[in-house]
């Protein structure tokens, strides 16, 4: 059985309710176990509206949070400088998201895949309807 690590869109499409993000979560056949960064938690709760406050907080506590740690912290900043020089900006949070999912050895599902360049992550790609295909670099 593989794990995961849910981006932050992955999560706010769940919780806007958009076509195939419920499926994407139910999907046993996708099998695995699920987690989250403490960073994704951050971002999906300050972008929260307070009538979504029960529901927020149910998906979130539904996944296990791995801890933003030296370790992590000091891996994302090494992708930053890393990438930097080859002219790439990483943004802050997906290079902590990153990090966590490669010290984990864990897969990245996100909609965003171009956000994450780094050769060592797997990430899944999730299109608009919630299918999931294995990202491939360029």
């Amino acid at each position: 059985m593989s794990e995961y690590l849910l981006d932050t869109s992955i999560l706010i499409r769940y919780l806007r309710k958009a076509p195939g993000y419920r499926e994407l979560f139910l999907d046993k056949s996708f099998g695995g176990e699920m987690y989250i960064s403490a960073i994704t938690r951050l971002e999906v709760v300050r972008g929260m509206r307070e009538h979504e406050r029960k529901d927020t907080f149910g998906l979130l506590d539904s996944l296990f949070t791995l801890p933003v740690d030296s370790a992590v912290s000091d891996l994302a900043g090494e992708q930053i400088l890393s990438w930097r020089s080859r002219g790439i900006t990483l943004g802050i949070a997906d290079s902590i998201i990153a990090a966590t999912a490669i010290s984990q050895e864990v897969a990245l599902i996100t909609t965003n895949a171009r956000h994450f360049p780094m050769p060592e992550l797997t990430v899944w790609q999730a299109d608009e309807a919630g299918q999931l295909k294995l990202w491939e670099r360029e």
